[in-house]
C-alpha cells in the first residue's frame, strides 16, 4: 500500500512539474505572435528527480476518441522525456506500415512520406514499443500523458477531393488531402443482394459483397459528402407497398459521412477482393485498390528468436495468402504454453487477442476444438504435466517440452480404474464435454462443480482414493456436483450407470494412465486439434481416420496450423481466403504447410476461429471478424 501511495505521489509530482513548465514556457513565449506555438511534452526538458522511472498506459486517447493501446513513457540521457507506443497501436490507429527488417530494435515505418522513417524499438511484457518522440514532433503532433491515457492531438487535416478509378487489377479510390492525418479500415456486415424477381433461373446467386468502412480523422466539406449520397435501390420498390429503399450493393462507395469530426467512408466491396491502402507523399494522398490479392508482403524480425512473414502462396493455379510466425524455440528466454480463456474452470471462450493480452504472451494462435454453445473443450490441452482436458477420437495433437523439443502424432489417452474389489473399467474422456456411453472423469482442473452433459448420469466422487458418494445426476443441465479438491469426480453415463453397483461408498480404487503413442508421455504440454497433416515432410492426412465429417474435409475455409521446420524451428500459421475466392480445403492446406518447409504439421480449429496474435494485435484479420475462443498457444518471451 505504502509503494502504491508513493508513485500516486510520484505522479503528481510529475504532473504539477509539467504543468508548471508549461505554464512558464507560454509566459515568455513571443507575445508579438498572434498565435502560440504548441508545447509537445516529449519535448520538455524536465528533471529527471521530478519524473517517475516509468509511465505507462493502455489507453490512446487519440483526437478526443479513447482507443486501446499500450505505450510508456519516460526520461532521456538529456533529460527530455521519450515517448513510446507499440507498434500494434501505430498500426491500428494512426495507420503507420511497418516495413521490412531483419533488427528488432530498428524498425522502418512508411506514414504519408517520401522516404522511410527509422523508430527505435524497446520490448515490455507483452509488447514491442516503437520510439515516436522525434516522428511525433516532426509531424505536429501534441502529447502529454493524463493518468492511464496518452493524449495525441494531430493538427486538423481535410480531404480535398475523392477521385475514383478503374485499373486492370479492380478499382482504385484516392483520397486527396491536405496533410498527413491517422486513418484505419475495418470490414463491416456482409452486403446482402435482394432476389430480383425478373431472374428466377437455377444459377446460385453470386456471393454477397462485404462492406468496409475507411475512417479518416479530417474533415470535408459539404460539396464532397454530397456527391456521394446513399445509393439509389437497384430494383425500385412497389410504390403500393411502401418499403424501405435500400442502396445498391454494387456500388463502391456507398455512402461519405462525418461522424464525431471523422470522415467515414463505407465501401462494397466484391467478393474475393479487399481494400489494399497506402499512402503517398507531395500532394498527400490514401490510395485504396480494391483487388483480389490484398496482402501486402512483409518480413520483420520482430524479436530475438520471433520472426513475422505474409505473402502469397502458391499451390496448383490458386495463391493463398499466409500470415505466420517463425519461432526458435532455443532462444533464450522464450517459452510456450497452452493458454486458456478462463483461468479457474474448462467453460468458457474469449477472443485470443484477450487471452494473450491477460496472460502477457508475446504472440499466439488459436488452438482445439471445443462446443461453441456449452464454451467447454473437445480435445487434448495439457500444461505443466497437468491435464486440463483429455484427448477425443484418436486425433491429432502436438507435444513439446521447454528445451524446444516436438512430437507430432494422433493421440489416445488410456485410463483404467481399478478397485478393491478387483473390478477394471475402462474411463473413456477426462475432462471432456464429448459425451459418449461410458465413464468419464473430472478431476479439479475443470472447475470447482461438475453439471452432468447427459440425463441420467450417476456421478461418483472419489477423494483420497475411495468412493465417497454416489449421486444421481438428474437431468442435463440443471444440478451441480462439488468436485473434491483431494480427489475427482466419475460419471457414468448410458449403458455404463450398470457398473455403479460395483462401485459402492467405501470401495478403494486407484486410476493407471497412459497414452498412445507413448512418446506424449515424455511431455509436459499437448495441444489435441486435427487432423495431422505432415510427419517426416510427408502428408499424412487422413481425416476420417479421426472422425472428422466429409463436409468438414472439403470446406473452403480459413485454417490455423502449427509446424516444426528442418532447421528445428516452430511455424505458427493462418491461412485465409485464395486471390478470388474462398479458403484452403484440408488437402489445400496440407500442401501449403509442405511447400513452407514443415517437417511435421497440424492442423488447428480453423475458420471464424482462425487468429494469429503479435504485440497486442492479429496480424491475419480485423478483430471484429474473429470468433472467440477456448484454448491456444502462447509465445512468451522473458527479457532478462
Amino acid at each position: 500500500m505504502l509503494m502504491i501511495e508513493m508513485n500516486k505521489l510520484r505522479f503528481f509530482l510529475y504532473s504539477v512539474s509539467s504543468m508548471l513548465v508549461t505554464a512558464l514556457s507560454l509566459l515568455i513565449a513571443d507575445t508579438t505572435n498572434a498565435q502560440l506555438s504548441p508545447i509537445r511534452s516529449q519535448s520538455l526538458p524536465l528533471m529527471i528527480s521530478q519524473l517517475p522511472t516509468l509511465l505507462s498506459g493502455n489507453q490512446i486517447f487519440l483526437n478526443g476518441k479513447t482507443l486501446p493501446g499500450a505505450w510508456i513513457q519516460q526520461p532521456g540521457t538529456s533529460g527530455t522525456v521519450s515517448t513510446y507506443v507499440s507498434d500494434a497501436a501505430l498500426r491500428q490507429l494512426i495507420g503507420i506500415d511497418l516495413l521490412n527488417t531483419t533488427n528488432p530494435e530498428l524498425q522502418p515505418i512508411d506514414w504519408f512520406s517520401a522516404s522511410s522513417s527509422t523508430l527505435k524499438a524497446k520490448f515490455s511484457p507483452g509488447y514491442r514499443y516503437l520510439d515516436i518522440s522525434n516522428f511525433a514532433q516532426t509531424n505536429g503532433w501534441q502529447i502529454q500523458v493524463n493518468g492511464n491515457q496518452l493524449v495525441i492531438s494531430t493538427p486538423p487535416a481535410k480531404i480535398n477531393n475523392i477521385r475514383q478509378g478503374k485499373r486492370p487489377t479492380g478499382d482504385r479510390l484516392v483520397f486527396d488531402l491536405d496533410r498527413p492525418t491517422p486513418w484505419k479500415a475495418a470490414p463491416g456486415q456482409i452486403i446482402r443482394k435482394s432476389a430480383d424477381p425478373k431472374n428466377l433461373s437455377s444459377t446460385p446467386p453470386a456471393p454477397p459483397n462485404r462492406e468496409w468502412i475507411i475512417t479518416l480523422d479530417s474533415t470535408a466539406d459539404n460539396g464532397l459528402i454530397q456527391r456521394y449520397p446513399p445509393q439509389a435501390p437497384t430494383t425500385p420498390p412497389d410504390q403500393t407497398k411502401q418499403l424501405p429503399t435500400t442502396p445498391d450493393p454494387d456500388a463502391l462507395i456507398q455512402k461519405v459521412e462525418m461522424v464525431n469530426n471523422q470522415t467515414r467512408i463505407t465501401l462494397s466491396v466484391p467478393f474475393g477482393s479487399s481494400p489494399q491502402i497506402t499512402t503517398l507523399p507531395n500532394p498527400n494522398r490514401l490510395v485504396v485498390d480494391i483487388i483480389p490479392d490484398a496482402l501486402v508482403a512483409r518480413d520483420i524480425t520482430w524479436n530475438q528468436g520471433l520472426r513475422w512473414q505474409q505473402r502469397f502462396i502458391n499451390v496448383g493455379q490458386d495463391r493463398f495468402p499466409v500470415v505466420w510466425l517463425e519461432i526458435n524455440p532455443r532462444q533464450a528466454g522464450l517459452t510456450l504454453k497452452p493458454i486458456s480463456s478462463s483461468l479457474d474452470s474448462q467453460t468458457g471462450i474469449a477472443p485470443l487477442i484477450q487471452t494473450a493480452q491477460r496472460d502477457l504472451a508475446v504472440a499466439g494462435i488459436n488452438g482445439g476444438y471445443f462446443n461453441r454453445n456449452n464454451k467447454l473443450p473437445l480435445g487434448a490441452v495439457k500444461r505443466d504435466n497437468q491435464w486440463l482436458s483429455g484427448p477425443i477420437l484418436n486425433r491429432g495433437a502436438i507435444a513439446w517440452n521447454n528445451n524446444g523439443e516436438f512430437y507430432f502424432g494422433r493421440l489416445t489417452l488410456n485410463e483404467t480404474l481399478n478397485t478393491s474389489n478387483n473390478q477394471t473399467l475402462p474411463i473413456l474422456f477426462l475432462n471432456s464435454a464429448y459425451v459418449q456411453n461410458g465413464i468419464a472423469r473430472y478431476t479439479p482442473t475443470w472447475g470447482q462443480t461438475y453439471t452432468p452433459l447427459l440425463d441420467n448420469e450417476i456421478i461418483l466422487t472419489v477423494q483420497n482414493n475411495q468412493i465417497t458418494n454416489q449421486t444421481p445426476g438428474g437431468k442435463a443441465g440443471v444440478t451441480s456436483v462439488t468436485i473434491p479438491r483431494d480427489g475427482y469426480l466419475l460419471t457414468l453415463r448410458g449403458t455404463a450407470t450398470s457398473n455403479a453397483a460395483k462401485l459402492s461408498i467405501g470401495t478403494k480404487v486407484n486410476i493407471t494412465s497412459s497414452t498412445n503413442s507413448a512418446n506424449f508421455n515424455r511431455y509436459p504440454h499437448i495441444i489435441g486439434a486435427g487432423p495431422l497433416l505432415i510427419q517426416n515432410r510427408q502428408i499424412v492426412l487422413d481425416a476420417q481416420s479421426e472422425k472428422f465429417s466429409n463436409a468438414f474435409i472439403i470446406e473452403r475455409a480459413a485454417r490455423s496450423a502449427i509446424c516444426t521446420t528442418s532447421t528445428g524451428n516452430l511455424i505458427i500459421a493462418a491461412v485465409h481466403n485464395r486471390a478470388g475466392g474462398l479458403g484452403p480445403t484440408l488437402a489445400e492446406h496440407a500442401q501449403l504447410m509442405q511447400v513452407m518447409g514443415c517437417v511435421n504439421a497440424l492442423n488447428l480449429d480453423g475458420g471464424s476461429s482462425t487468429s494469429l496474435y503479435l504485440g497486442g494485435q492479429l496480424l491475419d484479420r480485423s478483430p471484429n471478424t474473429a470468433a472467440r475462443v477456448h484454448n491456444g498457444i502462447g509465445i512468451f518471451i522473458n527479457h532478462r
